[in-house]
């Protein structure tokens, strides 16, 4: 069993109502059920909120919402893992499951990508798949701002290396991970030697977690559909 499940918190602080806030004129959590339940990867698409209205925009779209998530872990310390946990053990489902946590503000992803994720995961028999996107800038020559507002950098030694000769670094696009049953319910971490990355292009990952995200994702998105990037 293949099960897609979708965070919806009612509590966003920076951006009021978020996951249902319109993005071009929809609300944003219905760009993840939507690609969910057009990838044909799922036999149920879940969405786990805390939220009565965010759960009706849910079913509109075409999601199942079986349970009200507790307060406990619907407040801004919540982890990822707890509500993938809570969810599991309420569906019942199955060890053989394959899961997706898909979030919610994620309007930039694709039926490929979590086509790919999936096939990846199953193929592999690893803990979990997740969005990649690569560092827009060397982290290698990142620096601190240190007392009186002075600076200095985190790696001096690298400071005259090439740009091309360093390490590429990458970080997460915070739009999904596949996982096993195993690997969720044991709690195992994301980042390990037993996952393996998506990586997405740039011009497709945008956090968004301000106002200020919020505008540039509109816009990104806006400049990709005129591409036809996606």
């Amino acid at each position: 069993m293949n099960v897609a499940i979708i965070p919806a918190r009612g509590g966003s602080k920076r951006i009021p109502r978020k996951n249902i806030q319109l993005f071009h004129n929809k609300p944003i959590i219905a760009y993840s059920i939507e690609v969910a339940l057009n990838s044909g990867c799922f036999d149920r698409v879940i969405v786990s909120t805390d939220d009565a209205e965010i759960a009706a925009v849910a079913i509109s779209y075409g999601a199942e919402v079986p349970f009200i998530r507790p307060d406990n872990i619907a407040d801004d310390f919540a982890t990822t893992i707890a509500v993938m946990q809570h969810a599991i053990a309420k569906l019942a489902l199955p060890e053989e499951s394959n899961i997706c946590c898909l979030y919610a503000t994620a309007p930039f992803i694709s039926v490929e990508q979590i086509t790919a994720g999936l096939v990846l995961l199953a193929d592999e028999e690893l803990d979990y798949v997740f969005s990649a996107v690569e560092f827009s800038f060397p982290i290698q020559r990142a620096f601190r701002i240190i007392e009186n507002g002075r600076v200095e950098m985190l790696h001096p030694e690298l400071f005259n290396t090439r740009s091309q000769d360093l390490e590429q670094t990458f970080h997460d696009a915070g739009q999904f991970y596949w996982g096993s049953h195993t690997a969720f319910v044991s709690g195992r971490s994301f980042f390990s030697k037993h996952s393996k990355p998506i990586v997405l292009p740039l011009s497709q990952v945008q956090d968004i977690d301000t106002p200020e995200d919020w505008k540039r994702a509109e816009l990104m998105y806006k400049i990709n559909q005129e591409m036809k990037l996606f």
